[in-house]
């Protein structure tokens, strides 16, 4: 099993990187690879479908949130990317002084399609576009 973590420091709270990232559909809003993001209900899950410039799709499922926390937990459904059993979590952390954060969003998948380095260079290259979005967002 592969796994990816990156992290990156924001200037500003918790609270108010959470409010801009923290719901399970507001990727296409910060995420420069996702042209839109459209949220259902499928029985009891909840489910994103994930749009992406250039083409291409992801479907991810909700495992778990919670706003307490400032976290949450999906899985992919189906997709384009070259990963399968693929799970991961978004987390947003208060740094001591009370004025930064810590943003963290780690995976663990199979790769399919690809070999493990080939499949996790394309997630670190997802994970480090949202963040590099995240930083001019927030001001750094």
């Amino acid at each position: 099993m592969a796994k990816v973590s990156l992290s990156t420091t924001l200037p500003v709270p918790a609270r108010t990187v959470w409010d801009a990232i923290g719901g399970f559909n507001s990727l296409a809003k910060w995420h420069p690879a996702v042209a839109r993001s459209e949220e259902s209900k499928e029985g009891a899950a909840t489910i994103r479908r994930l749009t992406l410039h250039g083409g291409g799709s992801i479907i991810d499922r909700l495992e778990g949130k919670d706003d307490k926390k400032r976290t949450y937990t999906y899985s992919i459904v189906a997709g384009s990317l070259p990963v399968a059993a693929y799970k991961a979590t978004l987390h947003v952390e208060e740094n001591k002084d009370g004025k930064s954060c810590k943003v963290e969003w780690s995976s663990a998948f199979e790769p399919s399609g690809a070999s493990e380095p080939e499949a996790v260079k394309v997630i670190r290259g997802i994970y480090e576009a949202g963040f590099e979005n995240l930083r001019k967002m927030f001001g750094q």
